[in-house]
């Protein structure tokens, strides 16, 4: 299997009540974070409504991200098309990549929350139509053409861009849920995508059925897709017990369930949790469960089940959440990085093969030990020494070192 590549999803889903300009700070700090362990990817989105969302410009913050990072890749997770002229976008995305030194994913959906079109005066109807030409028109820019074009909400007279992207070709990745319209517009453009609806059990599932809308639109268009530029959220928590990672997560799951996905967004079906146990019972402990709060182990697991499910990703996204306290949350997130990301990736599978090459080579080994006594019983003091030499009193390498015990004894004898 290729290795898989590791990033965070920022929302942000906060709740209510704290400082935003707190927030923020620790929301860089956070990114600081990940990019001192390794994770490949960050990716933050846009919002103007519902409360918990407060990151208005991920162009922004992405920015100020950059300045505290030195190699993680920085998405717009997601610029919400529809809600802005396509030149204007592409001229920030453009600036974005040259102040972060060529790091910038270029992501975009056309907008997830009602409230946000309906400030803006958008018809939900036009949405997907109005990113699809938006994604068109800035391919085009982004190639150095000179485009003249217009729509029902957008006119370019001879736009071209005086400066062009860093990068030789910046990734373009679009947003998925349920709806096939995310994986028809990767395929048709032949771009990335990130899988937004799998943190459910039903998106989970619905998975193959989705890349399959990919690959049938790229072959429509004749482009391709590859499975290595598909990203998919999971969201976790993880400590060094179930039982801590169930204390831990338990009450915030229960409170942004309750008052955001329940209370704010009304999502159908959907009912509240009455207390942080039947919240995390619910969440990852039933059959077919698409998150997990537990150990690294239980997300190893987690992983792979996807991987076999969905026939095969490129990056696992992990969902960033205040299910825990800031402390807790870091935590989860370098348990990831040191225990679950090497071993999905197979890093330490060759240190478990040394160790276990020189336990089962123990006789040939031994040897080493068989030289060192020699050269002691050469020497007479060495040898008279050697009966009064106790356990742990020479500097050896212990892998060399004979058994001074026994040796003695048979002096003795």
């Amino acid at each position: 299997m290729a290795r898989l590549k590791f990033g965070a999803f920022l929302a942000p889903h906060h709740p209510i009540g704290e400082h935003p300009m707190l927030q923020f700070r620790r929301d860089l700090d956070f990114v600081e974070q990940l990019d001192a362990l390794g994770y490949d990817e960050f990716w933050c989105g846009e919002h103007h409504s519902s409360g918990w969302e407060m990151i208005a410009s991920p162009e922004m913050f992405l920015a100020a991200a950059g300045e505290r990072t030195k190699r993680i890749k920085l998405g717009t997770g997601v610029i919400s098309l529809p809600y802005h002229h396509p030149f204007n976008v592409a001229q920030r995305m453009v600036q974005l990549d040259h102040m972060t030194g060529g790091r910038a994913i270029f992501g975009s959906g056309p907008g997830a929350l009602a409230s946000d079109a309906h400030t803006l005066g958008i018809d939900p109807m036009t949405q997907r139509d109005r990113q699809d030409e938006a994604i068109a028109v800035i391919r085009r820019l982004f190639n150095g053409e000179r485009v003249t074009a217009k729509t029902a909400w957008f006119e370019m007279h001879d736009a071209a861009l005086q400066l062009l992207p860093l990068q030789e070709d910046m990734p373009f990745v679009v947003a998925s849920q349920i709806s096939p319209s995310g994986m028809t517009l990767a395929g048709k453009y032949g771009i990335g995508i990130i899988s937004l609806g799998s943190m459910s059990t039903q998106g989970l599932m619905a998975l193959p059925q989705q890349w399959q809308f990919a690959e049938d639109a790229a072959k429509k268009a004749g482009t391709a897709v590859s499975r290595s530029n598909w990203r998919v959220l999971l969201s976790w928590h993880i400590a060094e017990t179930r039982e801590q990672a169930r204390r831990e997560a338990g009450a915030g799951l229960m409170r942004w369930h309750n008052e955001y996905n329940v209370g704010t967004l009304m999502r159908p079906g959907l009912t509240a949790f009455a207390s942080p146990d039947e919240a995390v019972d619910k969440t990852a402990f039933v059959d077919g469960a698409a998150s997990t709060i537990g150990t690294p182990d239980d997300l190893v697991k987690m992983i792979k089940n996807l991987v076999d499910v969905s026939g095969g990703v490129g990056t696992i996204v992990g969902f960033a959440h205040d299910w825990a306290n800031p402390e807790n949350t870091r935590r989860s997130w370098d348990l990831v990085a040191r225990y679950v990301i090497p071993e999905i990736n197979g890093y330490i599978d060759g240190l478990r093969k040394s160790r276990q090459f020189v336990i089962d080579n123990r006789a040939v080994f031994e040897r080493a030990g068989q030289a060192v006594m020699a050269k002691i019983m050469e020497n007479d003091k060495a040898a008279a020494a050697l009966q009064q030499t106790g356990p742990g009193r020479v500097a050896i390498p212990a892998v060399n070192a004979p058994d001074l015990q026994k040796a003695a004894a048979k002096q003795k004898a």
